[in-house]
């Protein structure tokens, strides 16, 4: 483990190296495989990172190679890696096996470090400094749905969050094959003790049958703050006290969908922590979400400040006149402007 410092976020769950055929070639049809680092959390980490929130990533990994890549990775992203090494069980991984009418995913996760997660690992000397300063835990219904000891971890975390005062972030991040044949009580029941709530509406549809805001606070009750994207047409900030502000989704040219929610949770998170309004939170997560929907991998560098402070100031008008693709940005706010990675 490494020094976690004056951390603001927190992410607790499993990072996998990616492997993804070169040049996008169908898998079975691959020699060569590029590897990279992705995972719920982990996405979310680095995008905070390198949005300049001070964030540590919690979580364990094996002692071995696709270990190190993991920690490498976010280390040189920014991010504070706080992850127990376990010397007989394996870092995960997936594959992705390309198709323009969309990846599929081929995880091989079973048995990883990363699903023998418990209380344990939260009252570690360093993840405790971390939580004691963390404004936010961030972590989603993939992490519940890996953990064989899920429970015991989830009570510790909410303690936890009663005892030091942080906000917990859940993502839920729908995933059925991790539920087949299982009961989603501890599921439902982590989404009601969140602070915040993140979730498409396809995932509200898919995972709990509801349809609306109002139907969905009917099942997570009136503790969570609910952000509900709206497929790609908008997402909505929905308080427990009935306020609900709508931001529309910018236009975007997208290359790959696999990671956009990751980024929407960071952009919004981040604002979140920096004191920004609703409007303020729901235009950064989609301006993060749009630089992911560019990128071919899970992740993708974040605009600059000075572009994102534009863009979050900005008129509905220029909001909705900008475009986002995988050569820039362009947008009238408050004059016309492009940005290249």
């Amino acid at each position: 483990m490494g020094s976690s410092g004056d951390v603001r976020v927190v992410c607790l769950g499993e990072a996998m190296v990616v492997l993804r055929p070169e040049g996008d070639r169908p898998l079975a049809r691959a020699t060569t495989l590029r590897r990279s680092v992705g995972g719920a959390e982990a996405n979310v980490a680095g995008a905070l990172a390198a949005l300049g929130v001070r964030t540590a990533w919690v979580s364990r990994l094996g002692r071995d190679p696709f270990g190190d890549v993991v920690i490498e990775d976010l280390t040189e992203r920014g991010v504070e890696v706080l992850a127990e090494r376990d010397p007989e069980r394996p870092t995960g991984i997936y594959v992705k096996d390309p198709d323009p009418a969309g990846s599929r995913m081929l995880y091989y996760r079973a048995g990883s470090a990363a699903a023998a997660m418990d209380a344990g690992l939260l009252d570690t000397a360093e993840v405790a400094a971390a939580l004691a300063t963390a404004e936010v835990v961030h972590t989603s219904g993939i992490t519940l749905g890996i953990l064989e000891e899920g429970s015991g971890l989830v009570r510790r975390l909410l303690a936890l969050r009663d005892e030091l005062g942080f906000r917990l972030s859940v993502d839920l991040n729908w995933r059925p094959a991790l539920w087949t044949g299982r009961s989603i009580a501890p599921l439902l029941d982590l989404l009601r003790a969140a602070d915040v709530l993140l979730l498409g509406a396809d995932e509200a549809r898919a995972a709990l049958g509801v349809h609306t805001a109002q139907e969905l606070r009917e099942v997570v009750g009136e503790r969570p703050r609910l952000v509900l994207k709206a497929d790609s047409h908008a997402a909505g900030e929905h308080d427990p006290d009935g306020t609900a502000t709508e931001v529309a989704s910018l236009r975007v040219d997208v290359v790959e969908p696999v990671g956009a929610g990751d980024g929407f949770a960071a952009g919004y998170l981040a604002a979140d922590v920096d004191g920004l309004g609703p409007v303020g939170r729901l235009r950064q997560g989609h301006l993060v979400a749009a630089g992911v929907l560019t990128a071919s991998g899970d992740h993708a560098t974040p605009p600059t400040a000075g572009v994102r402070a534009r863009l979050l100031d900005g008129s509905d008008e220029d909001w909705a006149a900008t475009r986002v693709s995988a050569s820039g940005i362009e947008s009238p706010a408050p004059t016309t402007y492009q940005e290249t990675r």
